[in-house]
């Protein structure tokens, strides 16, 4: 799968001035009817309608994982931050399990040298974890590294299951 990701046309992220460097997506799930990929990408807020890409339908696997989600499914992407690239400090208004809407984060590749940071307090994301990160409050990633860090990043509606799955952590 990832000899396939190098081959596929990922888009610049579009909110520009949150990088320095290349931080790119590839995406999987997006508003219904998107027909652009930076619109197929964008997590609409007001979006009722999602639907999957034709992107989704390239990989084996992932559509294995995303089952595995016993929760509504909206915005669903591939986010690579390629070496010496910096995703600037910031916060995703509107992204915690408090308000509705939740960001998990599947790292498929890191390194060592890639450093997340939340709230001041660095988090060791590690290829294959499944991780809730409030993003409403302030983040940002360093890659630092010779390789890219690529996630699976599903933005979700928060329902029962998923509270009782972060109850229990």
């Amino acid at each position: 799968m990832l000899a396939l990701l190098d081959e596929l046309e990922w888009v610049d992220h579009f909110v520009t001035q949150n990088y320095d460097g290349d931080w790119s997506v590839l995406p999987l799930r997006g508003p219904a009817g998107a027909t652009h990929p930076i619109l197929m990408s964008y997590s609409d807020p007001g979006c009722k309608n999602f639907s999957n890409t034709p992107f989704l339908e390239l990989l084996n696997y992932i559509p294995k994982v995303l089952e595995w989600f016993q929760c509504s499914l909206m915005s669903v992407r591939l986010m690579r931050l390629t070496p010496g690239s910096k995703i600037k400090t910031h916060v995703d208004h509107d992204l915690s399990a408090e308000m509705g809407m939740a960001r998990i984060h599947v790292p498929i590749t890191t390194n060592n040298k890639v450093i997340f940071t939340l709230n001041g307090q660095t988090v060791p994301l590690q290829e294959g974890e499944c991780w809730y990160l409030r993003l409403s409050d302030p983040h940002s990633v360093d890659n630092d590294g010779s390789a890219s860090r690529v996630h699976l990043v599903l933005d979700v509606e928060v329902n029962n299951w998923l509270n009782e799955l972060l109850d229990s952590q």
